[in-house]
């Protein structure tokens, strides 16, 4: 009974939170992930770890990637929503669109840091790309871990 009653309330509390995720005008509850995850906002934290290294053409190419990586974010909000809402319900079918959809937008998401890492390679040299690459990729496997952590796991409550 007791594990029943958390599964309900959690599956509410998650469907609620991504539900508000995914419909934000702004990226309001990205930006408190990643503040609650490293202390500070994104742009902050890559330009203390780029330093003096990084120019405008830098930043320019930066915003453009994170317009493109936001979008990215925002449909990987929607997939994790529609889990969270169906959990209760999931079936075979249903696994395996979830789990589609995750791997499709995980290598959309590497694709999108390869081509800029190329970008940013191109235009800023190698160390400041290299920079980029590695900290892009930490920061996504943190916030990864982060949003884990808040969704229940396939089979946790009882499927």
């Amino acid at each position: 009974m007791k594990k029943t009653f958390l599964s309900v309330v959690s599956i509410l509390f998650m469907s609620v939170f991504f539900n508000q995720t995914v419909n934000a005008q702004s990226n309001k509850e990205e930006t408190d992930l990643i503040q609650s995850v490293f202390g500070m906002e994104k742009k902050a934290i890559v330009a203390d770890f780029v330093g003096n290294d990084a120019g405008e053409t830098f930043w320019t190419l930066y915003d453009e990637y994170e317009t493109k990586r936001k979008e990215l974010g925002k449909r990987r909000v929607a997939v994790m929503a529609d889990y969270v809402e169906n959990y209760n319900n999931l079936d075979n079918a249903k696994y395996d669109e979830v789990i589609a959809n995750m791997i499709s937008l995980q290598k959309e998401t590497d694709k999108l840091i390869d081509q800029y890492y190329k970008k940013i390679k191109k235009a800023s040299g190698s160390k400041v790309a290299a920079q980029f690459f590695q900290l892009e990729g930490y920061i996504l496997t943190q916030i990864r871990a982060a949003i884990f952590e808040r969704i229940p796991i396939i089979g946790e409550f009882g499927n």
